[in-house]
């Protein structure tokens, strides 16, 4: 069973020098300093003492929580950014609507195939040189994407942009569990969601700013800057926080063996299936909301990009009504569970009014049932990922790799099927939302069967 909660510093994953004024094991260095480096100064101060020992302590706690909210933040920015270009690209390379929705697809499925990759390695290696790696290739990537000359091209730097920088997305969830557990990690997500949430609510924004000022080449020039910058903040902030006692010491051959071993858990598989079908959902409406909003509907670039902000607040504001209210009050599985039964009613009421069961509907009810929708994503997204997680104590970076690969491949599939009837409906959009609506629900309650544990847990078991 996974651990109750708290903070990993009182466990193997980061060793201690003593105990406490309050008989509680210390950590060996900041927990929120990102190292477990033996060299690394020491701030952390025993809980409850005043001073400028805990005044560092927080300083140091918010700038970890600023540089894994960045690492998260990265993907979105890189997505969203270039959301209201893609009609501007459509135009510029000459290509159908279906085969820009491909750059997307090629950057989701290269944030997929890359976890698997990354999560093993910062399993053996530690989680800091792999980060570093990805980094660099990352920002060469994007340059490139700048240049592309053809849709062909643009696809395949997409592909490779998405492969590297899956390293930020798998390693900063490593490195919450290496810090955190139970309650704790749920409530740091929280966070997380609410500095990598921004991301989606100015990207778009941004992005349709860069387009009054120069072309979709421009949006790529302002994501290399901005990965240059994240590569030096991890250079110089981010430490090592998995110890080499820990690490995997096995090849290609162990980290299979692992990976298989956490498959065979059915509750973390059904955790991890159910994220990525809620993740099919939102990314259905990523994929296809430009089309929608600005096709269909008439909307501006900056009135698309006004919506898209709104809606990520909406999910922002419920993840930190998750973390802040509901975590450690209510049990994760009812919150969860609520979440996902939002999802699917919203799904369905979109559906409703796009094949016209309610006659012609105007933008405003279809922004209002995508609010809803985007919103509710606050109390799965987390979730799924703070119960998966607990349950992996030893092999956080490849519990982080498989539910991030399941969630982007998933949304690799996704995204093509919503422009499968062209660019004058939102009909497809709807369907494949409810379709992984449902089946999230489903994987839910056939795999992670809360109530079972539930009732072992209100037994004593």
């Amino acid at each position: 069973m996974p651990d109750s909660g708290g903070s990993r510093a009182q466990s193997a994953h980061i060793p201690t020098t003593g105990t406490g004024a309050d008989g509680r094991p210390v950590p060996h260095g900041d927990a929120g300093a990102l190292s477990v480096d033996p060299a690394a100064p020491q701030v952390t101060a025993p809980a409850g003492l005043p001073g400028p020992a805990a005044r560092t302590t927080r300083r140091t706690g918010l700038l970890v929580t600023m540089v894994l909210g960045g690492l998260t933040a990265l993907p979105p920015l890189s997505m969203d950014m270039y959301l209201p270009a893609l009609p501007a690209v459509t135009d510029s390379l000459g290509a159908p609507a279906a085969t820009v929705q491909l750059t997307l697809t090629a950057c989701l499925a290269g944030m997929a195939l890359g976890q698997l990759v990354v999560g093993p390695m910062s399993d053996r290696w530690g989680r800091r040189k792999p980060l570093l790696l990805g980094m660099v290739v990352y920002v060469l990537a994007t340059a490139i994407c700048a240049l592309a000359p053809t849709a062909e091209l643009l696809i395949g730097f997409r592909l490779l942009q998405g492969l590297a920088g899956a390293a930020g997305i798998v390693i900063a969830r490593a490195v919450v569990r290496d810090l955190y557990d139970g309650v704790e990690m749920a409530r740091f997500f929280s966070t997380l969601m609410l500095i990598s949430g921004v991301a989606p609510v100015i990207a778009p924004v941004i992005g349709g700013q860069v387009l009054r000022i120069t072309d979709w080449r421009g949006i790529f020039v302002v994501l290399t800057a901005v990965g240059i910058v994240l590569t030096l903040v991890v250079w110089k902030w981010l430490h090592e926080t998995l110890p080499p006692a820990d690490r995997h010491t096995g090849g290609v051959t162990d980290a299979l063996r692992t990976m298989r071993g956490l498959l065979a858990d059915r509750v973390f598989t059904g955790y991890m299936v159910a994220g990525g079908l809620a993740f099919a959902v939102l990314f259905a409406y990523i994929a296809a909301s430009p089309f929608v909003v600005q096709e269909i509907y008439g909307a501006s670039p900056q009135t698309f990009s006004l919506l898209f902000g709104l809606n990520s607040i909406g999910l922002i504001t419920v993840g930190q009504i998750n973390g802040k209210l509901l975590v450690g009050r209510i049990s994760l599985d009812k919150v969860l569970g609520f979440g996902l039964a939002v999802i699917v009613l919203a799904a369905v009421a979109l559906l409703l009014m796009t094949t016209g069961v309610f006659g012609e509907v105007g933008l405003v009810p279809v922004a209002a049932g995508l609010f809803v929708l985007m919103s509710a994503m606050g109390l799965a997204m987390p979730n799924t990922n703070a119960q998966a997680l607990m349950r992996t104590k030893h092999a956080a970076g490849s519990a982080s790799a498989l539910l991030g690969t399941t969630s982007f491949l998933i949304g690799a599939v996704a995204s093509p099927l919503v422009g499968i009837a062209g660019e004058d409906t939102a009909v497809p959009m709807a369907v494949v939302q409810v379709v992984c609506a449902v089946a999230a629900v489903a994987c839910f309650l056939l795999l992670c069967r809360p109530w079972q544990r539930a009732g072992r847990e209100a037994g004593g078991l």
